[in-house]
């Protein structure tokens, strides 16, 4: 195992690179585009998981169609790189009667270039699935247009986006719109299992969840929520909350450091609880006038999920930082396999860092911030795997973390630093 040895002063800690400047707004056609699809979605009246999935023209089968052809276009416009996948299986639960039922999700799978990486998927999904009053209730009007039809939106012009990149990505691709998820995160559950099945390890995950509207609120930044690890400090889903943060910067997203909302969930959740890098991206202001609502006029105000209530430039500007993730984690070497902290009551902190052999990786980042901080500064850069000695400093006053840095510039997330074990208690003489 190589050693390097590393004196370390204030001088040396530096800021994280500049964040790149996110280009312009997204074009105001991707905003029609954006509007057309939801105006198709809204107009299959319900998408509820219990409604008809064989009537063209109203229930989630018409939804489902909707993304299927949408998704089936831009594959035969960027020359069949997209396969465009309906996955179909049956499930139950309380949320539907303890009976089996019929759901299906869509997939559309952009297969990565480099061998290396092309079984590991970054996914970004949206639920198809909306819901009125009662979650039941599979016969009333149950417009979703921002409950989740924004969500399905961010996909498809995502899809449309990625799979016209010259070149490609390392990694595969995976976008997203399920069902089930207002019957209990059904269809979230089941592609997390069809991944495993395909013999995909995922290399994080996005549910766009109620990312639609701003509701008239002076910050437009979309909130991201990112659970805390077993320390309640850091779990993969906060790491790549952060990697988020540095690469639009903290104008463009507001981080969260939560599960989820108070009393809310989302399919982000059962990737979350099986360890991996899962998010949550959500608009800035919700109106809960407008969420799980029958369409209804009450003492004059309007209830309902419509599209009257839509921000379909803030539907591309979320899209636009799925982009910029998704693409960044996908074109980048693998986290490290493991960064292993040890020299506890020592003058020397000592960093041992694991990692699969990759030709494309320039070396790592060193990382480190204070334990009262959110952000990562640059401590040093690292050619190779082995251990690192910090001299002089101290295991116990910061946080450290180690990343991958590619030939192309693209990084990975931060995996921070365990603990090494405590060696076994000397045996009494």
């Amino acid at each position: 195992m190589s050693s390097l040895r590393a004196f370390v002063f204030p001088a040396l800690l530096t800021a994280l690179p500049a964040a790149p400047v996110l280009a312009a707004p997204p074009p105001s056609n991707l905003a029609e585009e954006a509007r057309a699809v939801d105006t198709e979605l809204v107009g299959c009246g319900t998408r509820s998981s219990l409604s008809s999935w064989t009537d063209p023209k109203r229930g989630i089968g018409c939804g489902r169609d909707v993304v299927v052809r949408r998704l089936n276009e831009i594959a035969a416009r960027t020359g069949g790189r997209l396969q465009v996948i309906v996955d179909k299986y049956e499930t139950s639960n309380q949320r539907t009667g303890n009976v089996p039922v019929h759901m299906e999700n869509v997939y559309a799978v952009l297969a990565g270039t480099d061998p290396l990486r092309r079984k590991t998927a970054y996914v970004m999904s949206g639920h198809l699935d909306s819901r009125a009053s009662d979650v039941m209730d599979a016969k009333s009007d149950a417009p979703g247009a921002d409950d989740d039809a924004s969500g399905v939106i961010v996909s498809i012009l995502s899809a449309q986006a990625m799979a016209a990149k010259p070149g490609g990505y390392r990694a595969t691709l995976v976008f997203a719109a399920v069902a089930g998820e207002e019957q209990g995160l059904l269809g979230s559950r089941r592609m997390k299992e069809w991944l495993a099945q395909q013999g995909y390890q995922v290399g994080g995950m996005i549910t766009d969840d109620i990312v639609g509207a701003t509701n008239g609120s002076k910050d437009r930044r979309p909130r991201v929520f990112s659970e805390g690890g077993p320390d309640g400090v850091d779990s993969p889903g906060r790491q790549m909350a952060r990697r988020l943060d540095e690469l639009a910067g903290p104008q463009r997203v507001r981080l969260v450091f939560r599960r989820d909302r108070f009393g809310r969930g989302g399919d982000h959740m059962p990737f979350a609880e099986a360890g991996l890098p899962a998010l949550r991206v959500t608009e800035p202001l919700e109106v809960y006038d407008h969420q799980h609502q029958d369409v209804r006029m009450e003492k004059g105000v309007q209830y309902g999920d419509l599209i009257q209530y839509m921000d379909f430039p803030f539907v591309t500007e979320v899209a636009a930082l799925d982009q910029l993730l998704l693409g960044e984690l996908a074109a980048a070497p693998a986290p490290p396999k493991a960064a292993v902290l040890s020299g506890a009551v020592t003058p020397s902190a000592k960093i041992t860092i694991e990692a699969e052999d990759d030709p494309e990786r320039q070396g790592f980042e060193l990382l480190q911030r204070e334990t009262t901080d959110a952000r990562w500064h640059v401590l040093r850069k690292v050619d190779r795997p082995g251990q690192v000695v910090l001299e002089n400093t101290s295991t116990d006053n910061e946080y450290f973390a180690v990343r991958s840095v590619g030939k192309n510039g693209h990084r990975s997330f931060a995996v921070p630093c365990v603990a090494a074990p405590a060696p076994p208690p000397t045996a009494a003489p």
